[in-house]
C-alpha cells in the first residue's frame, strides 16, 4: 500500500519510511505542510501518517483539503501534542486513529494493520477465494494445500484487488497503490494487463479463477458473495 509519511523531524520521517518499506509499504516523504499539500493533491495514497506541528501548515488543514482530493487516504495522527482538544478535532475531521510521540515502530505498525482491517472490512488473518485461502500477515496463496508460487508485486496486486473485493480499480489506481505514484507521460497501461495475466496463467494452473474480473475499457476486478468470507 502506498503511505505518505508528512513529518518535519527529518530523522523520524526516514526511520518510519525504512521500517514501513521493510514490512512491504511504499513510502513517500512531505517534509513540510506545502509539499504534503501538493501531493495529496496529485497522488493516491492509502494512509497518511501526518504531525500537526508542523512549521509552515495546520496539519488539521492537510484532512481538509485530502477529502475532496484524496477520499481513499486513512489518516493516523502522529504528534507530540497531547492535548485532548488536538485529538477530537482531528478524529472530528475523518482521522482514524492518533498516536502521540514518542511511539514505538511495531505499535505504529499495528495500528495501519487495524485501521487497515476496519477499512477492508477483513475480519480475519485468512481469506477464502474459492479453492483459494489468501494468509494476509504470512503473505501466502494456497489452493487445496499447495501454495501458489507468487512473486512480491503479484501477491500486492492480487491483495489489494481482494481487499476491494466487488469494486472495480482502474489500471492506474493498481499501478499507484502497487508500484507508487507516476508521471502520467510515463504511465502504461500494458504493464498492469501483463502482470494480470502472469497471475491469472500461476493461478489457473491450480484452479480456475473465475472471480479475476477483466472489465472491459476500465479495469479490473475480484467479485466475491459474501458467504465466502
Amino acid at each position: 500500500m502506498n503511505v505518505l509519511i508528512v513529518e518535519d523531524e527529518k530523522s523520524l520521517a526516514l526511520e518510519i519510511a525504512d521500517f514501513l518499506k521493510s514490512h512491504n509499504f511504499l513510502c513517500d516523504l512531505a517534509f513540510t505542510g506545502t509539499d504534503a499539500s501538493e501531493k495529496i493533491a496529485i497522488n493516491l495514497y492509502d494512509f497518511v501518517l501526518l504531525d500537526l506541528g508542523l512549521p509552515d501548515y495546520n496539519g488539521l488543514d492537510l484532512i481538509k483539503e485530502a477529502q475532496n482530493s484524496n477520499t481513499e487516504a486513512s489518516f493516523i495522527i502522529i504528534t507530540a501534542r497531547g492535548a485532548v482538544e488536538d485529538k477530537v478535532k482531528g478524529l472530528d475531521l475523518g482521522a482514524d486513529d492518533y498516536l502521540a510521540k514518542p511511539f514505538a515502530l511495531t505499535e505504529l505498525l499495528s495500528r495501519i494493520n487495524a485501521v487497515a482491517r476496519r477499512k477492508f472490512k477483513v475480519t480475519g488473518t485468512d481469506i477464502a477465494l474459492g479453492e483459494f485461502t489468501v494468509q494476509i500477515q504470512a503473505r501466502k496463496m494456497f489452493c487445496n494445500g499447495v501454495e501458489a508460487d507468487l512473486t512480491k508485486k503479484e501477491f500486492d496486486l492480487l491483495l489489494y484487488l481482494l481487499l476491494n473485493k466487488n469494486v472495480v480499480l482502474t489500471r492506474h489506481q493498481l499501478y499507484e497503490h502497487i508500484w507508487g505514484n507516476i508521471l502520467d507521460d510515463q504511465y502504461d497501461s500494458n504493464f498492469i494487463d501483463v502482470h494480470i495475466k502472469n497471475l491469472r496463467k500461476k493461478l489457473n494452473g491450480h484452479a480456475p479463477t473465475p472471480w479475476l474480473e477483466t472489465v472491459r475499457g476500465v479495469g479490473y476486478r475480484v467479485s466475491i458473495e459474501e458467504k465466502e468470507q
